[in-house]
């Protein structure tokens, strides 16, 4: 496994390996015992940074969520797990009744929310500390000063390390961090957005949430990240939910004449290299030029470890520009 930092302040910055798991599914529709060898399988080989979300998975249930966080609980104190692995969460988009989602009735990001959200995840995580918190979607109907304050009092307090911020405009983000910086408050470190290989198009509105920020990293996140380099994305869906082994299953916005091209140029850089596409495409992530983190989902070992196997891929730079070029 290979690790980097993410956050800047000596405080709170943490050392974490290169490939995030996703824990969505675990404790719905993944069951708890093959969730659990998931888990001991990352750890074993070295993987030290787990995500989930207060919300996950409402919609497998019709509920409110709260099934990841709760398995994770379960699955540290059956091992023993401590400060060693880094368990980030988010809080916004849990939906406020069963039968509703954040599309209509989400907690939103007032600070009272933020606060007691926070400490049903640390309940459920059985944490005293939230490694990382994100915001996952925005809420414009509370002042984004509510918003930042309420997140910078929890680190203030030691209940929450990082602070992250999801699905939200580039614009947004970085009125949110000036404001913090102007305080001289804890802002947002680390961005988490699904980005891969495949571009999408940039002209169609894309997204589930009522403003449409959710969606893949645009040009407009990628010059903002360029411009401020201590901060780190987390990619998620970076193997696109399946569809670089199934195409049918590609949305809509990568109906163009790059997604070809660039499908082209990755089966010939896997044929060269012996490796999957999908660690190809893991492998493009992990060494470009922006510090990317993978957040990869997994339901069977056999997943998990093409993934892992990923890490150790190095791309010449002839393939990466190859790939770059590609359009």
């Amino acid at each position: 496994m290979k690790y980097r930092t993410i956050g800047t302040d000596p405080a709170t910055r943490r050392e974490v390996s290169v490939f995030a798991l996703g824990a969505m599914l675990f404790g719905s529709r993944t069951d708890e015992k093959t969730s659990f060898a998931l888990l001991d399988r990352y750890v074993e080989a070295g993987g030290t940074f787990i995500d989930t979300s207060d919300n996950y998975a409402f919609w497998e249930d019709g509920g409110q969520g709260g099934q990841s966080e709760e398995l994770l609980g379960r699955w540290r104190r059956s091992r023993g797990i401590g400060d060693e692995i880094v368990i980030a969460t988010k809080l916004g988009a849990r939906p406020l009744a069963p039968g509703t989602s954040y599309v209509d009735n989400p907690e939103g990001l007032s600070a009272k929310v933020i606060r007691e959200s926070a400490e049903r995840s640390r309940e459920r995580l059985g944490v005293a500390k939230l490694d990382l918190l994100y915001a996952h979607i925005d809420d414009p109907t509370v002042p984004l000063q509510e918003t930042v304050e309420g997140f910078a009092a929890l680190v203030g307090e030691g209940t929450v390390g990082l602070l992250g911020v999801s699905n939200q405009s580039a614009w947004r983000v970085d009125r949110a961090r000036t404001l913090a910086a102007a305080a001289g408050l804890p802002g947002y470190e680390v961005l988490q957005y699904e980005h891969s290989y495949l571009r999408p198009r940039t002209d169609l509105p894309s997204g589930l949430f009522p403003d449409g920020t959710l969606g893949a990293v645009g040009p407009d996140m990628l010059g903002y990240l360029r411009a401020e380099p201590r901060l780190t994305l987390v990619a998620y869906s970076p193997l696109l939910k399946g569809a670089y082994v199934r195409p049918d299953r590609l949305q809509p916005d990568y109906d163009h004449p790059g997604t070809p091209a660039r499908f082209t140029a990755l089966q010939e850089v896997a044929r060269e290299t012996g490796a999957t596409v999908n660690q190809v495409v893991l492998a493009w992530l992990l060494g470009g030029e922006l510090p990317v983190i993978p957040l990869v989902g997994a339901s069977s070992m056999a997943q998990l470890e093409e993934n892992l196997a990923a890490v150790d891929l190095e791309l010449t730079p002839e393939q990466r520009a190859r790939l770059d070029a590609a359009h």
